[in-house]
């Protein structure tokens, strides 16, 4: 949690949904992160927008529209910091 890439999805977070995230550390893999992080030298940051009762993988799964419209809206928000704190 000490990294620019963190630090800034942190503060991209907060501008959109106008608080801070707890981090949880858990959700699915994606085997080639490992791989990003060893070739380009950067930590991979998964920023989730769902919600627990959206239940993911499930017959009766869904997701609500609000949340994808603030993940798009958070995505800018993090380029821009962590741009600002790679200086």
């Amino acid at each position: 949690m000490d990294s620019i890439e963190y630090k800034a999805a942190e503060k991209a977070i907060e501008a959109t949904f106008g608080k801070s995230p707890i981090p949880v550390r858990g959700g699915g893999s994606i085997p080639i992160t490992t791989l990003f992080e060893s070739i380009l030298n950067c930590k991979t940051i998964f920023m989730g927008f769902g919600l627990d009762s959206d239940n993911l993988h499930s017959p009766n799964e869904k997701y609500n529209l609000e949340n994808y419209y603030k993940g798009i809206e958070t995505i800018p928000y993090f380029h821009k910091f962590y741009a600002e704190l790679k200086k």
